[in-house]
């Protein structure tokens, strides 16, 4: 397995170790050693996280995911044939990746590690539920590594199967939770009936966690944000700003903060981040070169899809198509605007014009809790 790791992901991974390790791992084999001396390659950017894309398939086998390395500015293919079965990707947690099988119609969810094929299921839900709100918080434990820390998986709404006789399927009012440390789910509480419907019906898995509130926004215009405050398990919602004009609409979390992104009908993609008082603030307008690259012959920001982290937030539409990036830039001491290519081939292959779904996370081959 390590043989076919791609030489530059090695030697990211191995950036960030410390010495007594960087050590080990270069007198390992020839192949780690010359990945190890490319330990220059890492100054400030090392930080930089990857993009990871997993096609959206629906009833085949998922038999790669690929890779982007922001360093290099180049993409891998990594072979998913580990995976028991066909997935969806769910979102990152650390340099692990949560996911759910795709062959039953109800929620279960799997957690894996594409770089070191380490794949485990989950437990199964207390109650059983079919299109369920998904959403990962990060448990701060000193005990912990920073690539695998501590997490709660929250599963909220969603459809079950009435108890009575001939009621068919409902909308499930309450919210569970996932705790890493004890392997366990449980009912943390009820819900309003009104949320469990939305967040059913229009919206879709992507979350995002700030300032002790966890996020999600509704897939229907005009759009809404709903947010559950974990510590009180109060639910609020949050209009959005030019909510009825906007053609896609994402939340991501930039330097701790909720970010909305978004692209105008006829205008450009704007950045707003929430203030104090719930309000929102435009913060960064897309450069128009930038829109007319993204968009090409398209007239709508219609397809538009959003992932973003701390430090960078990518822009991306399908696997061949080109991506925009807004990416902070440590050594300048601020955010820039990137450009880059598509994945278009491998060994002289075209790659499909695959739909995707794209997560931002550190490759590590570090030991995880993974069987």
């Amino acid at each position: 397995m390590w043989s076919n790791l791609p030489s530059d992901l090695l030697a990211n991974i191995f950036s960030l170790l410390p010495p007594d390790s960087l050590a080990r791992a270069s007198s390992s084999c020839r192949h780690w050693h010359t990945c190890a001396k490319a330990y220059p390659l890492s100054t400030a950017s090392n930080n930089l996280a990857w993009f990871l894309a997993m096609p959206i398939q629906r009833n085949h086998t998922l038999l790669s995911c690929y890779l982007h390395n922001p360093i290099l500015n180049n993409w891998h293919a990594l072979s998913l044939d580990f995976l028991p079965d066909p997935v969806r990707l769910v979102g990152p947690i650390g340099s692990l990746v949560l996911i759910r099988p795709t062959i039953s119609t109800f929620l279960q969810l799997a957690i894996c590690n594409p770089f070191t094929r380490q794949f485990r299921h989950l437990p199964m839900l207390n109650i059983t539920r079919t299109k369920p709100a998904v959403g990962v918080v990060m448990v701060l434990d000193s005990t912990q590594s920073v690539l695998f820390p501590c997490f709660k998986v929250f599963v909220a709404g969603g459809m079950s199967e009435a108890e009575a006789p001939r009621r068919g399927a409902t909308y499930e009012p309450t919210l569970e939770m996932y705790d890493s440390r004890r392997d366990t789910w449980q009912i943390v509480g009820p819900m309003p009936v009104e949320f469990a419907v939305r967040l059913t019906v229009w919206t879709p898995n992507e979350s995002v966690y700030s300032k002790g509130v966890l996020y999600w926004i509704t897939s229907a215009r005009a759009y809404s944000v709903m947010g559950l405050e974990i510590g009180t398990n109060t639910w609020v919602e949050l209009n959005v700003p030019m909510a009825e004009k906007l053609e896609f609409a994402t939340l991501v979390r930039r330097n701790g903060v909720l970010t909305l992104v978004g692209g105008i009908c006829g205008g450009e993609a704007c950045l707003w981040e929430l203030v104090e008082g719930y309000n929102w603030r435009l913060v960064e307008k897309m450069p128009i070169e930038f829109g007319i690259r993204f968009l090409g012959s398209k007239t709508s920001w219609g397809s538009t899809k959003c992932v973003g982290s701390d430090k960078a937030i990518y822009l991306y539409r399908d696997l061949r198509s080109g991506m925009v990036v807004w990416r902070e830039v440590v050594d300048k001491g601020k955010w820039e605007w990137f450009w880059v290519e598509g994945c278009c081939s491998f060994g002289g292959k075209q790659v499909q014009t695959l739909p995707i779904k794209g997560v931002l996370l550190q490759p590590s081959l570090a030991p995880s809790w993974i069987p």
